[in-house]
């Protein structure tokens, strides 16, 4: 039974050390948009195909299958491209444990992650009162649920953008040193 533990620890080392590499790959990726100003304008992308898959749901079995379709597909696009970059430029605060965060970055991490949950909390209460509303509608428990999985998703991009949005830009000093160091 002792030794149970220790594979256990050894296991979660070897998750960590693996988590710790893509960090150090991802963070000397895309260097020139490592500024405020593409981290915003990713952000104000991400947002908006948040918005459009919330559109997306409310249009949902209302509208054409083809309205419904182009807004969803291309706000998941939009969103998804938009939210891999923003993970990629915001680096290990938007990842979840890394044992390299300074207090700063652990810090913000705490920061935005605590205002993600309560947004997340709120938007599932919106999301239960619009199934609430439409549960007695033609395909009310469908667009409920396309409304759950649009709200949801949303709330989970809320850290990454407020990371997006808040983070002042990168020292360049430092990219060029962490370049040096390999």
């Amino acid at each position: 039974m002792t030794e149970q533990p220790g594979r256990l620890a050894a296991y979660w080392e070897r998750q960590l050390d693996k988590m710790d590499e893509r960090e150090l790959r991802h963070s000397r990726r895309l260097p020139g948009w490592r500024t405020r100003r593409r981290r915003r304008a990713l952000t104000t992308a991400l947002a908006l195909a948040d918005l459009g898959l919330i559109a997306g749901a409310a249009v949902f079995t209302t509208a054409g299958d083809w309205l419904f379709g182009a807004v969803w597909v291309g706000s998941a696009l939009l969103g998804g491209v938009s939210f891999l970059l923003l993970r990629i430029l915001t680096g290990r605060m938007s990842g979840g444990f890394s044992r390299l965060l300074d207090e700063r970055e652990r810090e913000w991490r705490h920061r935005v992650t605590y205002i993600g949950f309560q947004v997340l909390s709120y938007l599932m209460i919106a999301a239960m009162i619009y199934s609430l509303l439409v549960a007695h509608a033609e395909d009310g428990g469908l667009r409920g649920a396309m409304m759950i999985s649009a709200l949801l998703v949303t709330g989970t991009t809320v850290p990454s953008l407020l990371l997006g949005w808040s983070l002042p830009d990168d020292d360049p000093e430092d990219f060029e040193e962490g370049m040096r160091n390999d």
